[in-house]
């Protein structure tokens, strides 16, 4: 097959005409070898769920316009010592996009102070969309990663708990750009995931990008009521190098429409560290690629480097 015929696979996890299965029978484990061998080749997949009705999704983006529509001064109001947490506007660098980056957005009054910050006298709708929204994806990277176990035929779901302990959200907007007078794309710095696991979503307009393992770049279209499931640093650490990390970008074409991008980025604490399990070991045919690391000093040294290839450089045996 060549590299534009590659098609990333997609999965049905809907309960009414998909993925009504049995946790722990024979289908069960088929589908966990297909998520697996998705992971391994490319480093994502698409899903289809019914976890999050189209009115949710809807309401979602709606919010996002409302919110990224607020006033500047507003806005820079979020602030976080964390990366990519805070309200990050228009810059120089990254003129295209503004974001905010929410963390552990399902747990009790995040929701709510998030958007008392943003409107004063309350946005109660919205409040309780992103609580259910982001506590729904998180469920789903929590599957996602039940899936990936089961591919290997692990024993527990204690480490699939331990890599998605905590989560944060990014709300972004993506601009049109004013001046419509390039002659080419617009493309965004292209990166792996440094978290466990991303569930992306995003408006009708699509953009993403996922490089191959030979190079090439092909196109991501997420389907209605669908998903992209990233697979990150960690994961492809915690597998000793078996599950492969995606390298992906956003280009801005010529769409005339402003894109809305919604992602859950499940995570060890920072506390953590993060270790290959030892049935995934060979010494013969896998031997050990990386020693166990501290997640939290994983992520303080690519935020001071920006290494691509951050993972290698700092954990490989």
């Amino acid at each position: 097959m060549g590299e534009s015929e590659i098609m990333i696979p997609c999965f049905d996890f809907r309960r009414v005409d998909g993925f009504g299965i049995e946790e722990g029978g024979e289908a069960w484990r088929e589908m966990g070898d297909k998520v697996r061998e998705a992971c391994e080749n490319h480093g994502c997949f698409l899903i289809i769920s019914d976890e999050i009705s189209s009115v949710l999704r809807d309401q979602m983006f709606m919010g996002m316009k409302t919110l990224f529509n607020l006033p500047q001064e507003i806005k820079q109001k979020h602030t976080s010592s964390r990366p990519y947490r805070s309200y990050n506007g228009k810059s120089p660098i990254t003129p295209f996009f503004e974001s905010f980056g929410i963390d552990d957005a399902p747990l009790p009054n995040i929701a709510q102070e998030f958007t008392n910050l943003m409107w004063p006298h309350g946005n109660l709708l919205y409040c309780e969309t992103l609580k259910s929204m982001s506590s729904k994806m998180l469920e789903l990277s929590f599957l996602m990663m039940k899936m990936i176990m089961v591919g290997y035929d692990l024993p527990s779901h204690a480490d699939a708990e331990n890599m998605k302990s905590t989560s944060y959200l990014r709300l972004i907007k993506y601009h049109v750009p004013e001046e419509r007078n390039y002659e080419s794309e617009i493309t965004l710095v292209a990166h792996t995931d440094k978290n466990a696991l991303t569930i992306l979503c995003e408006n009708e307009v699509q953009a993403l990008q996922v490089q191959t393992k030979t190079g090439k770049w092909i196109d991501i279209k997420i389907p209605q009521q669908g998903f992209l499931v990233i697979v990150g640093d960690v994961l492809k650490a915690w597998s000793n190098g078996r599950l492969h990390a995606a390298t992906h970008r956003v280009v801005i074409g010529d769409e005339e429409k402003e894109r809305y991008s919604l992602g859950l980025f499940a995570s060890p604490k920072d506390e953590m560290k993060v270790k290959v399990p030892y049935e995934l070991i060979d010494e013969k045919t896998h031997p050990l690629r990386y020693k166990p690391f501290n997640y939290g000093e994983y992520i303080h040294y690519y935020v001071s480097t920006l290494k691509h290839d951050a993972l290698e450089v700092f954990a490989s045996v």
